[in-house]
């Protein structure tokens, strides 16, 4: 006789990039397995496509591609990390007035959320003849800048990747239909001005971020720190 299959509860969260409502459920001992596995490493390189491959089977496909912007991903893992696990994750934070005493602090990650600046937008008008559609970074484009050592480097990367379409004047030029010469050839022609507003660009997109407050039980004074990014939700 057949064992009996395991009913999975179902959750839903909104897409934070489209505000599509998705349908969710915890991952499987099998799939928590393999992220283990992934996170014991300490490699990104194997942590980030582990949790992509756990997102993707967690949403049924709907988010979890290797084109999802990466703030997405960190939202809905951290959505059913706490579904699968806890949605508390005790964290130990260094008070930041001394810089060495350490705290217990227990964060409710639905209470976590992605913050966009009112002024962000993906359209950029670089001059009357010029503007850009620009798109966020995803997980290969995070995993391929930080192979690059120089800091510069892959500033200039990520934002040269980041553009998704050229306008100019009535002409519309896609990044798939662009070669790597002609966009190298056309992004070192920006001015500084220009490559200031697609720094803005990344300055103000989407994040996974969240405030609180911690107290120093030895001075007694309350410090504000922001937590920023998958890792610091994760301790």
């Amino acid at each position: 006789m057949a064992l009996p299959t395991i009913t999975t509860p179902t959750y839903i969260l909104k897409k934070p990039s489209t505000g599509e409502k998705i349908d969710y459920r915890p991952f499987l001992v099998g799939e928590e397995k393999i992220l283990l596995m992934a996170m014991e490493s300490e490699d990104e390189q194997q942590i980030y496509p582990a949790i992509l491959r756990l997102v993707n089977a967690c949403t049924n496909g709907k988010i979890g591609s290797k084109k999802d912007a990466m703030f997405d991903i960190e939202f809905c893992f951290l959505r059913i990390r706490g579904k699968s696990i806890s949605e508390s994750i005790d964290l130990t934070l260094t008070c930041p007035d001394d810089g060495k005493t350490e705290v217990e602090y227990t964060l409710n990650t639905e209470d976590v959320g992605i913050l966009v600046d009112d002024t962000h937008t993906t359209n950029i008008e670089l001059n009357e003849d010029f503007s850009l559609v620009m798109r966020y970074p995803n997980v290969k484009d995070t995993l391929d800048a930080n192979k690059i050592k120089s800091a510069t480097e892959k500033t200039f990367f990520m934002i040269k990747n980041c553009i998704d379409i050229v306008n100019h004047k009535e002409e519309t030029y896609n990044r798939v239909d662009l070669s790597i010469k002609e966009l190298d050839d056309f992004f070192n022609s920006l001015t500084q001005q220009m490559f200031e507003k697609l720094q803005d660009f990344f300055t103000t997109m989407p994040r996974l971020k969240h405030e609180i407050k911690i107290e120093n039980p030895n001075t007694k004074v309350t410090s504000t720190m922001v937590l920023e990014g998958l890792g610091d939700f994760l301790g």
